[in-house]
């Protein structure tokens, strides 16, 4: 199974649901489960809020929001690529307001796509040490905008201005 929060594969760590004893009907199996304690920690918290926003103990404007961690902006900025193919295949001249349904979910899609296989590509490739006595691999997201100036899809010149 796969980590609820980042979508690592999961190593043991559930969700309790003791809301409903075990008898009662609505009592089921939860399929929350977890990478690290981290993972856990950040359910927890966001379980936490819905249930005070739910409850009215808290307001929606309240909660709190997760900073992104250095490896979730690298993701981001690799997702620059599949934004600009998405957008070209719908026209770079056609303003954001008026994209259909469709194009925006297009659009949307490519992004989260992106954005989800970059963070597995990051962790299958982080989730094992590294042996001791050989360099350590070169994290592919630490230059994922090397060569942007000449990947550009909305500028013609490529890169010059």
């Amino acid at each position: 199974m796969k980590c609820w929060v980042c979508k690592r594969q999961a190593r043991g760590l559930r969700h309790a649901d003791t809301r409903h004893g075990v008898g009662n009907p609505r009592s089921y199996p939860i399929d929350w489960v977890f990478c690290s304690q981290r993972c856990q920690d950040i359910f927890h918290t966001m379980y936490g809020n819905w249930q005070r926003v739910l409850d009215g103990r808290m307001s929606l404007k309240e909660v709190a929001m997760i900073d992104p961690t250095d490896i979730e902006l690298a993701s981001m900025r690799k997702c620059l690529k599949a934004f600009g193919e998405a957008a070209s295949e719908i026209g770079f001249n056609k303003p954001l307001g008026d994209y259909s349904e469709t194009e925006a979910l297009q659009v949307i899609d490519a992004i989260v796509t992106c954005w989800t296989d970059a963070m597995q590509e990051h962790h299958e490739k982080t989730k094992y040490p590294p042996v001791r006595g050989m360099p350590p691999a070169p994290d592919p997201m630490a230059h994922s905008l090397a060569n942007i100036k000449d990947d550009l899809p909305w500028d013609t010149q490529g890169g010059k201005k």
